[in-house]
């Protein structure tokens, strides 16, 4: 009896001196936490396409100069010889030429770069809202891969632990050699659902580097609470929300502020411009015996009137007319879009409330208290290892169902927020 209370003691010694590695081991993996503010911060800084979107706001902010400026004079320069080999003199002239623009051309051109400047600004809104929903999913999903490790991490190690009891009451002699290797092999099958976790949580991270434009993620952790994702919203304050703020929809009633613009520049283009010109000529003096004349000096204006024959055709005019109708339909069409995603979105959300209260009313505790009432009536030889095993598979199922639906209420609430237009996530 002294013998085999020392071989038990040996083992409980073991059993510490492993645990106490393992909590060395998690210690010494320990990542700094990038936080979900962090992160967008950094998709804002770095994402090259956001990047690349910015460049279109800088161009068309230089359009608006280019748009405002005035033709540009011309200056011509001549020589006549009025007769050769006959001394009648030469002529030398210049003068300078600008074309008068009317019909409000110049205003015009302004008015409608500026309209399009404000169109791509919107639109860099629209891109953004998009590109920062996009990185919050895979932020989840990171999350999620995270909180399902745990999952299969607890499931080992509380499988590992019953192991290496079976292994000891073995030698005992209270349970069986074929019990014994049954909870070996059911812990190194968790440990094997370990390792596929663990592959499936490195590649939600390095997912998270492409919206920081492949710039590595290393060394750093995801962490949040999904339980931060639990808002209250009224559907028609959420409709009315979208109309107001989703950039989308503003850029589509910029956009007929564009083509409005556009139907303006045609028609002022029909206009005629006056060409003005001043100059002055200088005649030297003719030595022809027949016609002497002494030197004269001479100034000139003109003004040059185009004839717009081309006006009688108006083809410009009337695909601006129809580009701007089709913006207005398209602004329509845009706005029932909305309202249908929005309520579609909200319904989504609401399931998912549902679906994540239900978990909260019990189910965790439930599947819990069943497992471990099962695994204490195995200890004392009152059920079978095939009970234990059911039960933490189940306790698994339901663990994994909950950080699933967790997920699916963050999602929801992104997309929510993503179609109304709105955005106050932070966890």
């Amino acid at each position: 009896m002294k013998h085999l209370h020392i071989k038990i003691k040996v083992h409980f010694i073991i059993i510490a001196v492993i645990s106490l590695s393992l909590t060395g081991m998690v210690k010494a993996q320990e990542k700094e936490l990038l936080s979900f503010d962090e992160y967008l911060s950094l998709v804002g800084k770095k994402n090259l396409g956001y990047a690349s979107q910015k460049y279109n706001v800088s161009m068309a902010e230089a359009a608006i100069q280019t748009a405002g400026m005035f033709p540009d004079p011309q200056l011509d320069l001549e020589t006549t010889n009025n007769g050769v080999n006959k001394n009648m003199g030469y002529v030398y002239g210049t003068s300078i030429g600008w074309t008068l623009e009317l019909g409000g051309k110049r205003k015009a051109r302004i008015n409608l770069a500026k309209n399009q400047s404000e169109l791509s600004k919107i639109q860099l809104q629209d891109f953004f809202r998009n590109l920062r929903a996009d990185a919050s999913l895979s932020y989840i999903e990171a999350l999620k891969s995270k909180a399902l490790l745990e999952v299969q991490q607890d499931s080992y190690q509380n499988m590992l632990q019953l192991a290496k009891s079976d292994s000891i009451r073995y030698r005992l002699g209270t349970i069986s050699l074929v019990t014994s290797k049954q909870s070996k092999l059911e812990a190194a099958s968790l440990l094997n659902d370990v390792y596929q976790a663990e592959s499936a949580g490195q590649q939600a991270l390095t997912n998270l580097s492409v919206f920081l434009s492949d710039n590595p993620i290393t060394g750093k952790d995801v962490a949040g609470d999904f339980n931060a994702f639990n808002r209250d919203f009224s559907i028609d304050d959420l409709i009315l929300q979208a109309l107001n703020e989703r950039a989308d929809l503003l850029a589509a009633k910029q956009n007929t502020q564009v083509a409005q613009s556009q139907v303006n520049l045609e028609k002022a283009n029909r206009i005629i411009d006056l060409g003005i010109s001043a100059g002055a000529e200088r005649h030297t003096e003719a030595t022809n015996e027949i016609a002497p004349s002494p030197t004269v000096n001479a100034v000139k204006l003109g003004v040059s009137i185009p004839l717009k024959f081309s006006n009688r055709r108006n083809a410009g005019l009337k695909i601006a007319e129809m580009a701007h109708s089709q913006a207005e339909v398209e602004y329509k069409q845009i706005e029932l879009g909305i309202k249908a995603e929005v309520i579609q979105a909200y319904q989504q959300y609401t399931a998912t409330q549902k679906q994540v209260k239900q978990f909260h009313n019990g189910m965790l505790t439930e599947a819990k208290s069943i497992l471990e009432g099962i695994t204490y009536s195995y200890k004392r030889g009152e059920s079978s290892i095939l009970e234990v095993l059911n039960a933490q598979r189940t306790y698994n199922d339901v663990r994994k169902d909950y950080y699933q639906a967790l997920a699916d209420n963050a999602t929801a609430l992104i997309e929510l927020e993503r179609k109304t237009g709105i955005w106050d996530i932070n966890f």
